[in-house]
């Protein structure tokens, strides 16, 4: 059995987009394409609205074959520690996917799929995303299709943990080390191999070549690269 290998990118904007496009040229030369995490607001009030060079990049990056995923709406906003849909109620939560699938609709950057922050999503966001018009959800330990089943079953799930190298990574030999043994361990099982990384960390050599050094591995174990996608039953394109 043939493993898979997903590379993802959040945290893009316009002080990151210039280390993303650099990191996104190396994954195009490996044939590698990227799922990219997008928010419509983040910190030091940055707004996808006003940042039109990022929206074309984006645009260009997703008509090439990437993927684009909404990240939420407005991690700025919610309290110090918290992922903005961990502890989310149904109704607050539909109100900011709605909020965001206007901003995401507005720049053409419009998906059906989510990743939420920290890959964390309560119990209510899950409940909400079908209803506002999402198909998959790609949590921490799992990729869901929300359009067969609502209660996020095995049978409508493929299982895989979010692999973060993020504002907490640890660069030390032998974490780097424990990292890379994992996903060898996965690729050569058949395994999905799921790689996170903010777009800032891309501009520190230590996690880049970490994640250079982890997608390379997957690669020469025949890991598959793909995109997160959710593909309908009838033989129709899916989104993405």
């Amino acid at each position: 059995m043939t493993g898979q290998l997903i590379v993802s990118v959040s945290g893009i904007k316009d002080e990151t987009r210039d280390f993303t496009a650099s990191f996104a040229e190396e994954m195009d030369s490996r044939g590698v394409p990227l799922s990219l995490l997008v928010a419509p607001r983040l910190k030091d009030k940055y707004r996808l609205v006003n940042d039109p060079e990022t929206q074309n990049w984006l645009r260009k990056r997703r008509s090439l074959g990437d993927a684009v995923l909404l990240h939420g709406y407005d991690q700025a906003a919610t309290k110090r520690r918290r992922a903005e849909f961990a502890t989310l109620p149904e109704h607050e939560a539909r109100l900011r996917l709605l909020a965001a699938d206007r901003v995401m609709e507005q720049t053409g950057l419009r998906t059906r799929l989510f990743a939420p922050p920290r890959w964390l999503a309560s119990q209510g966001a899950v409940a909400a995303l079908p209803s506002v018009g999402f198909r998959l959800l790609a949590g921490k330990t799992a990729i869901h299709d929300l359009t067969r089943r609502t209660d996020l079953t095995c049978e409508t799930s493929v299982r895989s943990r979010v692999l973060r190298i993020d504002g907490g990574f640890r660069a030390e030999p032998l974490w780097c080390r424990a990292l890379l043994l994992g996903i060898g361990r996965t690729a050569k099982s058949g395994g999905l191999v799921r790689l996170a990384v903010t777009a800032k960390q891309l501009g520190v050599c230590g996690p880049r070549q970490a994640l250079l050094d982890a997608v390379d591995l997957a690669l020469d174990h025949s890991a598959h690269p793909v995109v997160y996608r959710w593909r309908p039953r009838t033989p129709h394109v899916g989104a993405a």
